[in-house]
């Protein structure tokens, strides 16, 4: 569901990222093909670098659909951004593909935190975020964060994902599984 990015997607990324429905949402704008492929370029010199961890969303014949990506990494902490091609839109892609890169950064690259701003416009993606049992709204509790991002106006929530809660998710997830295959 999840891989690497690769220039050589880019031309197809571009094609899905520019609908309506989905370009007021991307942070990684561009509007070319041209231009995805140096801002894909420079995605990945940042991963290189440390300063956040990119990878291109697949559907089940790995042809790339979207991106999931982690920004502004420090101190074990970044800020996820999301984006699937309108037509993958309501299949499942974007709940799959999340929890592969959770358990990719939590358990393979010491990610303790993952962060999410979502604009207070976007009612899909803050619906699917109060969907998740391990999402926490952090308005409150990360109050310095939460007005760092709404600095120049009432523009988006923060939502929280902590290791140690998606793993107590995980734990719960696998014994209700074990707990219906014994009764099954």
């Amino acid at each position: 569901m999840i891989k690497k990015r690769e220039i050589t997607e880019s031309h197809i990324l571009f094609d899905l990222m520019t609908h309506p429905d989905v370009f007021p949402f991307v942070r990684q704008k561009a509007y070319s093909a041209e231009e995805l492929i140096f801002v894909t370029r420079q995605t990945l010199e940042a991963e290189e670098r440390g300063e956040l961890i990119s990878r291109t969303i697949t559907d089940e014949w790995g042809n790339p659909i979207g991106t999931i990506n982690l920004f502004d990494i420090k101190d074990g902490a970044g800020f996820l951004g999301t984006w699937i091609g309108k037509p993958y839109h309501g299949k499942g892609y974007n709940q799959l593909a999340k929890e592969a890169f959770f358990q990719e950064l939590f358990y393979e690259l010491e990610i303790e935190t993952i962060y999410m701003r979502i604009r207070k416009e976007n009612i899909r993606s803050q619906k699917a975020a109060e969907k998740l049992p391990y999402v926490v709204n952090a308005n409150e509790t990360k109050k310095h964060i939460y007005d760092q991002l709404n600095k120049t106006g009432d523009i988006y929530n923060l939502f929280e994902i902590s290791k140690d809660l998606y793993t107590l998710y995980l734990k719960r997830h696998h014994a209700e599984d074990i707990h219906e295959a014994l009764e099954a």
